[in-house]
């Protein structure tokens, strides 16, 4: 029989990972509660028509990327999710989610894009992400904004910088969309063949072009920012406002323009030079017009995604160690027979939440003590509890320090391990 292996670009995680990821989750839990947004968890699979309505026709995610397939049992066409918001908006509508006011809400989970695998770009990979639903005020976008810093922060990361723009709304997009059609018409030999594809279906995203040879050309085109409205505008500038009173550093980029149709007004990125050409560690902006695309009624919106294998790679390039280890404990067990006892204790550690692991017997025994130690010092434990024939005669336990050689080594009594368990716990 052939060997079975993974699909190419969708990658098992395993331990050490899982355990960073884990870490990173529950920051990201930590952050979420003190904003006030709260989990949503929407089907990986999705109707082909949601994101063909709401990410757009001619967009590189629904022309090239989507994993789409026909239900056998009823001829449904279905899709693997891309991205997310779109499944957020469709949850909303379908269960009249705003009908008492705007919700804040936040995402974890796989997304799929059929695309040339590549560090940190993966065709199956973990996308954390929050949407504000139903706030029509720039002071939204800037605590959205806000947030996304504060994570940096919260995990260490100094390496990021902040690129906004305003897309503005769809009567200015149309007066913009003219001109740069009469622009790139004018330079038509030096267009590439995407670039030609996109000029009469969607010229702005010719603005993203990754072809160095169009970047004077491109730097020429004319500016969204310049054809604004006064309301655009304001909201714009508000946003600044916010970001600066806040002390948060940015540059406006009128040449960020986003991948999916559905975006209006504020849009933005957190971009780094430490991961190459995959430099977007979190991305989004507004999207006002996504719930009537839907079929909803006019709603505002707003929300960012990041993700997770890039920002956690970023983290290790930059030199940030991430504390991934989640156990406090490792039992060190020198005989077998004492296994009715250790199990005990270690039960009342767990039930005072210390997380802690026990050495297991083979055909040989428990092993030598040499080699529960190497065991021990391998799991990441902060601590070793040493189960000796000695100290089961005492009724105590000693416990010695694995992580910190000039903290000392103790004994405790066994009945009062548990009162003491704080102390073992990891600061995670």
């Amino acid at each position: 029989m052939s060997k079975l292996t993974a699909v190419k670009g969708m990658n098992d995680l395993l331990p050490p990972d899982s355990s960073a990821v884990e870490w990173f989750e529950s920051k990201v839990r930590g952050l979420m509660a003190r904003f006030a947004y709260r989990n949503i968890r929407t089907p990986i699979v999705e109707r082909t028509p949601l994101f063909v309505r709401g990410l757009g026709e001619v967009t590189d995610i629904v022309e090239k990327e989507m994993y789409c397939f026909e239900d056998r049992l009823n001829g449904d066409p279905l899709t693997l999710r891309p991205e997310a918001t779109a499944g957020v908006v469709r949850a909303a509508l379908e269960h009249s989610l705003l009908y008492d006011g705007g919700k804040r809400l936040y995402y974890m989970g796989p997304m799929f894009r059929h695309e040339r695998p590549q560090k940190g770009r993966y065709r199956q990979f973990d996308q954390i992400g929050a949407e504000a639903l139903g706030f029509p005020g720039a002071e939204v976008d800037a605590e959205l904004i806000l947030m996304a810093t504060a994570l940096w922060a919260e995990i260490g990361l100094t390496d990021v910088r902040l690129e906004i723009n305003s897309l503005g709304q769809p009567s200015e997009r149309l007066a913009h969309r003219k001109a740069l059609v009469a622009y790139f018409e004018q330079h038509m030999e030096a267009l590439d063949e995407d670039a030609r594809r996109r000029l009469y279906s969607n010229p702005l995203r010719i603005l993203d072009t990754k072809n160095p040879l169009m970047q004077g050309l491109v730097n020429e085109a004319p500016k969204l920012l310049d054809f604004l409205g006064e309301a655009s505008l304001l909201h714009f500038n508000t946003l600044r406002s916010i970001l600066e009173v806040n002390g948060v550093a940015y540059t406006v980029n009128p040449r960020l323009v986003r991948g999916m149709d559905y975006y209006n007004l504020s849009v933005f990125e957190f971009t780094t030079d430490r991961l190459g050409s995959q430099g977007t560690v979190c991305a989004g902006g507004r999207y006002d017009y996504l719930f009537e695309q839907l079929g909803g009624k006019p709603t505002p919106a707003v929300g960012w995604a990041l993700g997770v294998d890039r920002v956690l790679e970023l983290a290790k390039t930059a030199g940030h160690v991430v504390n991934a280890s989640l156990l406090d404990a490792y039992a060190v067990v020198t005989d077998v027979s004492a296994m009715p006892l250790v199990l005990s204790t270690l039960q009342s550690l767990r039930n005072v939440g210390v997380s802690v692991q026990m050495h297991t017997s083979s055909v040989d025994g428990m092993g030598s003590m040499k080699s529960q130690f190497k065991r021990a010092d391998n799991s990441g434990a902060r601590y070793a509890l040493i189960f000796g024939h000695d100290e089961i005669l005492a009724g105590n336990v000693t416990i010695k320090p694995l992580r910190d050689i000039s903290a000392p080594q103790v004994t405790r009594p066994l009945a009062s391990l548990a009162a003491w368990a704080p102390t073992l716990q990891s600061n995670i």
